[in-house]
């Protein structure tokens, strides 16, 4: 199928780009998503508006403690760390798991979150590391943090008018972090998967983040489990516990190809791992 008609326009500058958005417009960025959807007409913008001519936003700038990912900024172009922070080697090891070759030259990390798929790598990541998203209207800039910005299965909290230009995350400092994900194949959005930051000090835990893709309408935040590592000493029973606490929340549902109560135990799994990995990291 082709996509119903539309109109098609390319400002080189953010300030046209959100004067051309307001109505039923659809920011084009990396398109991975979008025109497949369009193609199929579960999408039909009015407009495109493509912003792959606007400069100053390719790039990752760290700065006062994160960093900011610009909204054109690539999947591939995430795969080396590029920054000396234990943040940089998470998004080069997740970034491996985004789709195929073809969807990461082209895909970007801010459309990934502004599409808002539930089983998406990078949205688990804004969740675990309170990531905040940057976003653009005549109003002027908002920053809209991670949890206020998932409403639902392929829903944001961005207005109609409103272009997410970037997205920041804390840098991690002495903090390990961890990921892992079980998929029906490679490059398939995640069955299940896991994202961890562990902060160790004086032999204990101090704190962790951790968040879950694939078991629910948005990312999930497993805050009862990290409220069971703190303080507790970094042992494989600590990490178990935390994975079972992190899994008996969650109300996943019944699909084509899991059930619920095997997504929970998958959940299990890809915490325990993801803490495992966040503890060696620390190391």
């Amino acid at each position: 199928m082709k996509p119903s008609p539309f109109e098609y326009h390319a400002p080189k500058t953010i300030e046209d780009a959100v004067a051309l958005l307001d109505g039923d417009g659809k920011v084009l960025a990396g398109g991975q998503s979008l025109v497949p959807a369009m193609n199929l007409r579960f999408a039909s913008p009015a407009a495109l508006v493509d912003v792959n001519r606007i400069t100053g936003f390719d790039r990752v700038r760290v700065h006062d403690g994160g960093a900011e990912i610009g909204m054109l900024v690539r999947h591939l172009s995430l795969e080396r760390p590029s920054f000396d922070d234990p943040l940089s080697r998470l998004l080069a090891t997740v970034a491996r798991y985004v789709g195929h070759l073809p969807i990461r030259v082209r895909g970007t990390f801010v459309g990934s979150l502004a599409h808002a798929d539930p089983a998406a790598e990078w949205c688990a990541v804004a969740s675990a590391l309170d990531a905040t998203v940057v976003a653009v209207s005549p109003r002027g800039e908002r920053a809209i943090a991670a949890s206020d910005f998932f409403a639902g299965p392929y829903m944001t909290t961005l207005e109609h008018d409103e272009i997410a230009t970037g997205v920041r995350l804390p840098l991690l400092g002495r903090a390990g972090a961890g990921f892992s994900e079980v998929s029906r194949t490679a490059g398939d959005f995640a069955t299940v998967a896991a994202v961890a930051a562990v902060w160790v000090a004086d032999g204990s835990i101090a704190s962790a983040r951790i968040a879950l893709a694939g078991v629910g309408g948005v990312p999930v935040r497993a805050h009862d489990a990290e409220d069971s590592l703190a303080g507790a000493d970094p042992t494989g029973a600590a990490l178990d516990r935390a994975a079972e606490a992190a899994a008996a929340n969650l109300e996943p549902v019944d699909d084509a190809y899991c059930s619920a109560d095997f997504k929970r135990h998958l959940a299990r799994v890809m915490v325990s791992r993801a803490l495992r990995s966040a503890l060696r990291d620390a190391a």
